[in-house]
């Protein structure tokens, strides 16, 4: 028995370089995690309260480009922001961003706008290129205005909205933050079509039937109305990011900011005090260092990579909060990876055993 443990002992022994040298040939082909090119993507986050005010902050997942070509996808069961009881209490309580599909019934768009599945990807190309894209259909209700259906709390709506970000070279940054249609509620209390105007002009609304994102005392929904500024992110600083998320020597970055300010009155029309909302809806950016140059071989930009193993993320949180438990920048450690190369390195444990126990007794 002793001889067989000793065997065993010394086959593991010569396995372990063997899977070190696999893993090693991986990673020296991957780009460098911390100043490499790199991508990211994110549906919608949240921040509540402008300069010297106190308030809240929500981050939804933001997908991170992997380290090896591939891409990493938000799924699908994000449907709406806030989606739980604690992202709700950081949110405030008021406010719903529908991004997803929905049930019958639960339509929160404008008649003859269906829910739709979101697309929201980073991606690192095979030629090493890092692109990002968030597309689908966005409507942000209030619910304190107590409609009888889901689209009667409705007062934005971006249909057919996408984001995309392309770093192909240091001179040749694309981005892109695009709408089929916009829909605002109206003063008739209607959703209507707006047209939202062209390059990095912004379209601004006044005395919207919009209230503040969560309760104060004495507030009326009466009297209470908001100015709404939407405009195109033009900034890396214009994102709301997680420390995770980073920019690099060149960065191209498109998205959606919806600017609130709501004016929150009592039932005689007193103004109580403003409440500032930041909302960015589609938010990515794309970063490489000096002097990349994209490897050769296959096709330049898009999101045309092959799905990545393992989603690799920042997950979701608060800023201001304990974040999980990651690496060093802030994504998910792609456990996956380690199992794997873990269940190759037992399963020729055990055939090679096999073999060796099987020539004993012939």
């Amino acid at each position: 028995m002793t001889r067989f443990v000793t065997k065993a002992a010394a086959l593991t022994a010569v396995l372990f370089p063997l899977a070190g040298v696999g893993v090693a040939g991986a990673q020296s082909q991957a780009v460098d995690e911390k100043t490499g090119p790199v991508s990211f993507a994110n549906v919608a986050s949240v921040r509540i309260g402008g300069e010297g005010q106190h308030g809240g902050a929500l981050i939804t997942e933001t997908q991170r480009s992997p380290l090896l070509p591939g891409q990493s996808k938000l799924g699908t069961d994000r449907v709406t922001v806030p989606k739980d009881d604690g992202e709700r209490a950081t949110f405030g309580g008021h406010y719903e961003i529908d991004l997803g599909r929905h049930s019958a019934g639960q339509n929160p768009y404008p008649p003859g706008v269906p829910s739709r599945d979101h697309n929201v990807v980073a991606a690192l190309q095979a030629t090493t290129v890092p692109t990002a894209v968030a597309e689908t259909n966005y409507a942000l209700r209030d619910n304190w205005q107590g409609g009888a259906g889901p689209s009667d709390d409705t007062v934005l709506v971006l249909e057919g909205a996408k984001t995309a970000v392309d770093c192909t070279g240091p001179a040749k940054l694309t981005s892109a933050s695009t709408v089929t249609r916009l829909w605002v509620r109206q003063a008739g209390g209607a959703l209507g079509i707006v047209p939202m105007p062209g390059g990095n002009a912004g379209l601004q609304l006044s005395n919207l039937r919009l209230g503040p994102p969560g309760d104060i005392t004495n507030a009326s929904k009466e009297t209470t109305v908001s100015d709404l500024k939407l405009t195109r992110v033009t900034a890396f600083d214009q994102l709301i990011r997680q420390d995770g998320w980073r920019a690099g020597d060149f960065t191209a970055v498109a998205g959606w900011r919806v600017e609130i300010t709501t004016h929150v009155k009592d039932a005689q029309g007193a103004a109580l005090q403003d409440v500032r909302t930041n909302i960015v809806l589609g938010g990515v950016s794309c970063s490489i260092p000096k002097g990349f140059v994209a490897k050769a071989g296959g096709p330049a930009g898009g999101t045309s990579a092959s799905q990545a193993a393992v989603p690799t993320q920042v997950p979701a949180g608060y800023l201001g909060a304990a974040a999980p438990a990651t690496d060093g920048d802030g994504s998910r450690v792609p456990l996956g990876i380690g199992l794997l190369f873990g269940g190759v390195f037992f399963a020729v444990v055990a055939l090679l055993l096999g073999r060796r126990r099987r020539s004993g007794t012939d």
